[in-house]
């Protein structure tokens, strides 16, 4: 190190003394902590009744599901008060008008067993339960209930009503969709995916391979009488025909395909008399909603739908007066985008799985698709990316955190990243990840820092294995 060099490391030295430095390191992780504590005081609470925040005034009564951290379905009235409120499942996910009466649901949901007993010898075990519920009175009752030998991929996310007597189920535990007579308790029917899907491609097998999360009996049109069904982990709706099974050349999306979508959540069907046949989705892990049209044989995005907040939707219905009603889980809300894009009604929720607008029937029937609407698409991107304030370029504007959460959530994989927003509280987010991180960072730099002090002062010296010989 030549004489220059000497004098100026000593001249730092002098400035940033060991205290100095402690001090540094001390303000970083306080300033880092208070930041995460006070978003922890943010955080939107459903575990009882009095906590579930009061949701906009909207045109018709709401239902919301949770299956996260509280399993939760609650109602809200028109005026966005809480109508109807039950926790005591311990998840919630699809939910239907009944035809008959709009007050009156039908659901899945399903309660984890813990401790061993005749339904479960080597707990936890999984009972799925298809349930109905009168909004107005709280009557509760039980149509058809199976018991699962495992917790982890167990449920059963959605079950749709055929007629006065059948049920089709979206069995992920067995990677199965099954057609059950709730009056005889007899499996009519049932379709394997593992008849048409190799075990080889989708998600683990056979912990959690399939993961069907929706199945839809279409009603009219060209596909009455068929079954739309959502494989998660291969990427792909399908539709099932119960004498012939597959109905391939009918299959939107391919394995690991993501720029179609990515383990998609919750698609509806739009029939021809709507402006279909269509289908709208959540598209969960590229964080949008969007919409396939089906022309010439095939099937052509005509419309999507994202926010600077959206993370994570799993649900996505077109309502009859045009709008989307979107389920933004890890947005922790649900909200309804009318054809501009713009958002008009929402309501916060911890975790959501499912909403449904129970004056637009069963699968918001009357809901038109996007091209019959004209629907233009909208995303962050398109709207410039800087969430609408127009400051986005100024220097008072930047804030590190943001922009080091950001960089987190573009380098961390969506599925990977998706799970830490799950396993976390549900006020933690990218900024509160990259408090964390440089606190954590600051941390481990302290003590090692501490360390090579205490060895430089017993005499302890470290060299690089290589240095520059001086002419």
């Amino acid at each position: 190190m030549t004489g220059g060099s000497t004098e100026a490391v000593d001249r730092v030295r002098s400035v940033v003394t060991r205290n100095r430095l402690r001090v540094v390191f001390a303000v970083v992780i306080l300033v880092s902590a208070a930041m995460v504590a006070g978003a922890s005081d943010q955080e939107i609470s459903t575990a009882s009744e009095e906590d579930v925040p009061r949701a906009e005034s909207s045109d018709g009564h709401t239902v919301v599901t949770e299956s996260g951290r509280a399993g939760t379905i609650t109602a809200y009235d028109p005026d966005g008060e809480v109508l109807y409120y039950n926790n005591s499942r311990t998840k919630y996910f699809d939910v239907d008008p009944t035809e008959d009466d709009p007050m009156t649901v039908e659901y899945t949901a399903s309660d984890t067993i813990h401790s061993e007993g005749p339904t479960c010898s080597d707990p936890p075990c999984t009972r799925n339960v298809i349930e109905r519920a009168n909004l107005t009175t709280g009557e509760v009752e039980v149509l058809y209930e199976r018991y699962d030998y495992k917790e982890i991929a167990a449920e059963w996310h959605d079950a749709d009503r055929i007629d006065d007597e059948r049920f089709v189920v979206a069995d992920i535990a067995a990677d199965q969709v099954f057609i059950v007579n709730t009056e005889t308790e007899v499996v009519e029917w049932l379709w394997d995916a593992q008849s048409d899907f190799p075990v080889e491609e989708g998600g683990p097998y056979p912990e959690d391979w399939a993961h069907i999360n929706d199945v839809e009996y279409i009603e009219e049109g060209e596909m009455e009488g068929t079954i739309m069904a959502s494989l998660r982990n291969q990427d792909q709706v399908v539709f099932l025909d119960e004498e012939e099974g597959l109905i391939e050349d009918w299959t939107l999306g391919s394995e690991d395909d993501y720029d179609v979508q990515y383990e998609q959540h919750n698609p509806d069907y739009i029939p021809e008399s709507e402006g279909g046949p269509a289908i709208v989705s959540a598209d969960s892990e590229n964080g949008r909603v969007q919409e396939f049209q089906r022309e010439d044989g095939e099937w052509n995005r005509s419309w999507e739908w994202s926010d600077d907040q959206m993370q994570w939707p799993r649900d996505a219905d077109r309502l009859p007066n045009g709008n989307t009603l979107i389920t933004d889980t890890h947005g922790n809300r649900v909200v309804e985008v009318n054809p501009e894009g713009e958002v008009e009604w929402e309501a916060e929720s911890t975790l959501p799985y499912e909403a449904e607008r129970l004056e637009s029937g069963d699968e918001s029937e009357g809901g038109q698709s996007a091209a019959e609407l004209g629907l233009e698409s909208r995303t962050p991107a398109e709207d410039g990316g800087d969430g609408g304030d127009g400051e986005s370029g100024l220097l008072s504007a930047f804030d590190p955190l943001d922009y080091l959460g950001g960089l987190v959530e573009s380098i961390l994989p969506d599925r990977i990243y998706n799970g830490l927003l799950f396993a976390t509280p549900v006020w933690m987010g990218s900024s509160e990840f990259a408090a964390i991180g440089v606190a954590l960072l600051t941390g481990l730099a302290w003590v090692g820092t501490e360390v090579r002090w205490q060895l430089r002062d017993a005499g302890v010296r470290f060299r690089l294995p290589f240095y520059r010989k001086e002419n």
